[in-house]
Formats: C-alpha cells, sequence, structure tokens
C-alpha cells in the first residue's frame, strides 16, 4: 500500500546539510596514530578497549562501512586491513575522503578535551573541510584550571583566595561570552563530581572546597576541578553569565568512558539546577545514553532544555541507534533536537556519525509515514530541522543550508 522508498525524505535525510553541533579537533598529521584507533567506535580504555570493543556491533558494522569507503574487496574488510589502509593514506586524502561525503556545513568544536592543545589541529584549521567557518565551544573547567594556574599563590585568606579565583573566572567566561567565534559553553560536571549540580551553595561549603583544590594544586601542580562545591559553584557562574549573553551551555550527559560514575549521568539529576536558570539554555549531550527517556522528559516539560543526539553513532549497534531515537521522540518536541557527530581525532569518527545517524532518521521516520503518523513532508521537515535548523537558531549562527553540499 505503501512505497518502500520515500524520495522526500530520503533527500532530506540523505543530502541535507547538516550543523555538527558538537564536536572535537582532529589530530595532527604528526599525531595521526599517536592514539588506539578502536577509540573510533568506543568509549572503553586499556585492556577493554584493546581486547573486547573489536567484538561489538558497532566495530563490525564500522569495519564493513570503512571497508567499502577505503574500496577494500570482500575479504579484506576486516579491522586490521582497514587500519592497514588508512595508514597507507596521505593524511590530507584521508581527511577529504571521510569529511567529503559527511555533508557536514559547519562545526562546533569542543577543544578542551584532554590532550588537544599537545595532538590535534587548531578549531580553525577544520574550515577547509566545511563551507561554513567553525566556531568554538568553551570548556569551562579548562578556563578555570587555566585561569586557576595564572593567580599568585599568596592569597592571605581563602575568603580572599575564592574572591580572586572568582573575578578572574568571571572575566574569562564573559571574554568568551564575547567572542564572536565563541557560540556556547560546556561543562563535563558529569565527569568530575556528577550531574546533581546545587542551584545554590554556601561561601563556606564553596572556601572549603576551594581550600582542598588549592593544597593539592600546591603539593602536586595540578589544579584538577573534582570538588564539588566549587565545581557547582562554577557551573553557576557559567549558566548566570551564559543566559544573560544568550549563549546555551551544553553538558556531557550519560555515555562516556569509566571516568564517570553512571547513575550520576542522568539529567534527571540536572532538574533543580534546569529551574534554577530558567534563562539559560541547557543542552543535553550524547543523547543521555542509557537515560534517553529521561532527557526527553526535560525537553518535553522544560522551555530551555534542548536534546543533542550524537556520539551513540557510530558507539551503538545500528539497533541500539533507532532504539535511541525513538526513545528521544517519544517526548521530546522534535524542534528540540540537535545532530551532532561527536567526532573527535580520527576523521572517520566524522564520516561513519554521519552516515549512521542519516540511515537511522529515514528508517524511523519512513516507518512513521507508513503507520501514517506523519506526512512524508512534515517527516522531511522535522529531519532538516534536527539536521541544521534548529542548531542554526539556537547558536544564533545566521547561516543558509547549502544544498548541494554532500557530492
Amino acid at each position: 500500500m505503501f512505497p518502500a522508498y520515500y524520495r522526500q525524505l530520503a533527500c532530506a535525510a540523505f543530502a541535507y546539510p547538516a550543523i555538527d553541533n558538537h564536536a572535537h579537533p582532529l589530530l595532527t598529521e604528526k599525531h595521526r596514530d599517536t592514539l588506539p584507533f578502536e577509540g573510533l567506535y568506543s568509549e572503553a580504555n586499556g585492556e577493554a578497549l584493546e581486547d573486547d570493543s573489536v567484538h561489538t556491533l558497532a566495530c563490525y558494522r564500522s569495519t564493513y562501512q570503512l571497508a567499502k569507503l577505503f574500496g577494500l574487496k570482500k575479504g579484506e574488510d576486516n579491522w586490521e586491513a582497514v587500519k592497514e589502509k588508512r595508514a597507507s593514506l596521505d593524511y590530507a586524502q584521508l581527511c577529504k575522503i571521510c569529511m567529503q561525503p559527511s555533508g557536514i556545513q559547519c562545526i562546533l568544536i569542543d577543544d578542551g578535551l584532554s590532550g588537544d592543545r599537545d595532538l590535534a589541529e587548531g578549531y580553525k584549521w577544520h574550515d577547509q573541510y566545511t563551507f561554513s567557518p567553525t566556531r568554538r565551544i568553551v570548556r569551562i573547567e579548562v578556563e578555570a584550571q587555566v585561569g586557576a594556574i595564572l593567580l599568585p599563590l599568596d592569597s592571605s585568606t581563602v575568603s580572599d583566595l575564592l574572591f580572586v579565583v572568582t573575578v578572574n573566572f568571571e572575566e574569562r567566561i564573559v571574554t568568551c561570552a564575547n567572542d564572536d567565534d565563541v557560540a556556547g559553553f560546556k561543562s563535563i560536571a558529569c565527569y568530575r563530581t556528577g550531574l546533581d549540580i546545587a542551584p545554590s551553595g554556601t561561601d563556606e561549603d564553596v572556601e572549603k572546597s576551594l581550600l582542598e583544590a588549592w593544597t593539592q594544586y600546591k603539593a602536586t601542580d595540578e589544579f584538577r576541578l573534582k570538588h564539588k562545591a566549587l565545581n557547582d559553584y562554577l557551573v553557576r557562574i557559567v549558566l548566570r553569565i551564559a543566559g544573560q549573553y544568550k549563549k546555551p551551555v551544553q553538558f556531557h550527559t550519560g555515555l562516556g568512558d569509566n571516568d564517570i560514575t553512571l547513575t550520576k549521568s542522568s539529567p534527571a539529576h540536572m532538574q533543580p539546577v534546569i529551574k534554577a536558570f530558567p534563562e539559560t539554555t541547557f543542552i543535553l549531550l550524547h543523547s543521555s545514553y542509557p537515560y534517553s527517556r529521561e532527557a526527553g522528559y526535560l525537553t518535553a516539560v522544560y522551555k530551555n532544555v534542548y536534546l543533542d543526539f550524537g556520539e551513540i553513532f557510530p558507539c551503538l549497534s545500528a539497533d541500539g541507534q533507532r532504539a535511541a531515537v525513538k526513545q528521544v521522540l517519544e517526548l521530546s518536541p522534535t524542534n528540540k533536537l540537535l545532530w551532532s557527530t561527536d567526532g573527535r581525532w580520527w576523521p572517520e569518527s566524522f564520516y561513519l556519525a554521519s552516515i549512521q545517524s542519516r540511515q537511522v532518521l529515514y528508517d524511523v521516520f519512513a516507518d512513521c509515514v507508513r503507520r501514517e503518523e506523519l506526512t512524508e513532508s512534515e517527516a522531511a521537515a522535522i529531519v532538516e530541522k534536527m539536521l541544521f535548523h534548529s542548531s542554526n537558531r539556537l547558536y544564533g549562527l545566521g547561516l543558509t543550508p547549502k544544498l548541494d553540499i554532500i557530492m
């Protein structure tokens, strides 16, 4: 009764340009092989990455798709052959092969990932692979750490120290908020102390937390924000300033490496702080997987909450990806869903995230059209919003979609 192929929806899913609202830089050519390539499709590390991740459905699927991209013959489509082939390619050629078919018009890059400054290219370098200029997402924990390291160590009291840290941090955040290249901010509170961010706190608790962090810094020369009252205090500063300057704030939620406490990575913990800052736009990253339904609920009941449905490509199996997107759509207003690759380090991460997510969007919405829950025109318009228009509006990018971007 219904056609197996919907041309209008297919054009939206497979050919419409995309704004990648959350990604990280590519490695420099010098460091192209510095990190284990298996990190392409897995958040595991150590033995779990080296020994086990290659047996996931995500790896098998990625292997097949990359073998096809690199022109490997049947029988050569295995993981080791893929790694050997990519190593034989000129780096600029490899980047072009992966980025050109992705359909990415603009990338918003979080350049605060550990090791970025030593191993990766600067954000502007990526402009050669997009049709619109790359913009920055400022990681607030990095700004706090760098700013603190530059401060004198001789404050007379912890109250004085907190005052100096606060003034310095606020100045750095305001400077970023006034920078046209900065599209928004990001917090990794999920990794450091969890998403149960307190909407308020006492000076006494913050000072105690700062003293602990500062004592550790003087002893180890490492200022790492893993002290909850201080972390929450700095996040609140950013939420206030970001609300004033209309810059969205991204939060890592859900899926991540084993440095997170999984039970504290659910965005449900964020309800109090979301309520406390109604003028600030919150963006929940990574589909909040495996807490996608909780994230969908938050987008449905709070005007200032949006959901990014990235990183599950290519980290989940195809069935897992479809299920996660369906869960997100159970409650979420479709104008509050933002596409991303969470691409990082390797150009293949952008390629795989793009082709897999586009296929999933087609599959999920084609089912809706077949069941007469949406018209094909409505489904196509929703996909175009998810890929491009919602991010363009939310971040104030002012871009016009380049409709012939995918070759």
